[in-house]
């Protein structure tokens, strides 16, 4: 919680970067661009409400370690508004370089409607899988951009996913320890399996982009899967 409101306050004081410099992009990168976009401007209703039902039923039975502590459901909010922060600069990229946003993307409506059908539990479980497609993209672009504004844009988001992988296992460790081992391994079977199928995905509906940022799709899936191998080793405990 203290992390989410320190980087509120810092970006309030560094303000926005400097739209008005305009950006010059390879035409794969300002389409890949459009389709992250997509996926950082959901609205985060879902995410709030589950937190919110999970508080209250953590209420009802005297309990405050699991995902529905006072605490985690305004951090919670607080990690909303970061992403639709995400939404915005990137929006003002593209605009900055001539290029309008998208209505919406298959694989965005897709990823969208798999969450809105899970418990709070498995709907973190399949955000995670964004949020560390999400660093090792953002890193991607920050280094292989050659692009001012767009590096900065990048340097901006890849910060707070930076936190964000972290908040997210804490909570999924405190949510997943009391489960029995057996069930603990299944659950991180398919999470791996999820994971497999849209980091893939991923890599091709994105390759030509990822290669002008000077990265090949098997180096980007290679990346990603190790940066998840941690993250499933600090929530899955």
């Amino acid at each position: 919680m203290a992390e989410f409101e320190a980087a509120a306050e810092q970006r309030r004081t560094d303000g926005d970067p400097d739209w008005g410099r305009g950006a010059c992009l390879h035409r794969a990168v300002m389409a890949s661009i459009q389709r992250f976009q997509v996926g950082e401007s959901g609205d985060g209703a879902g995410l709030i409400g589950k937190a919110d039902k999970a508080e209250k039923a953590a209420g009802l039975i005297g309990e405050a370690d699991g995902a529905g502590d006072d605490a985690y459901g305004a951090a919670v909010r607080l990690f909303v508004a970061e992403e639709r922060n995400h939404a915005r600069m990137l929006a003002r990229l593209l605009a900055a370089a001539g290029a309008p946003t998208l209505a919406g993307h298959w694989s965005d409506t897709a990823f969208v409607r798999l969450r809105r059908m899970l418990g709070l539990r498995l709907e973190l479980m399949v955000l995670m899988i964004a949020e560390v497609i999400a660093l090792r993209y953002y890193r991607a672009l920050r280094d292989g951009v050659g692009d001012p504004l767009a590096a900065d844009v990048a340097a901006r988001i890849l910060a707070d996913e930076e936190r964000h992988v972290p908040f997210h296992c804490d909570r999924l460790s405190r949510s997943l320890r009391h489960l029995p081992i057996a069930r603990r391994a299944v659950l991180a079977g398919g999470w791996w399996c999820l994971m497999l199928g849209t980091v893939t995905v991923v890599a091709v509906d994105h390759g030509l982009a990822l290669r002008c940022l000077g990265l090949s799709r098997t180096r980007f899936v290679r990346d990603v899967l190790t940066l998840f191998g941690g993250a499933v080793s600090a929530s899955v405990r």
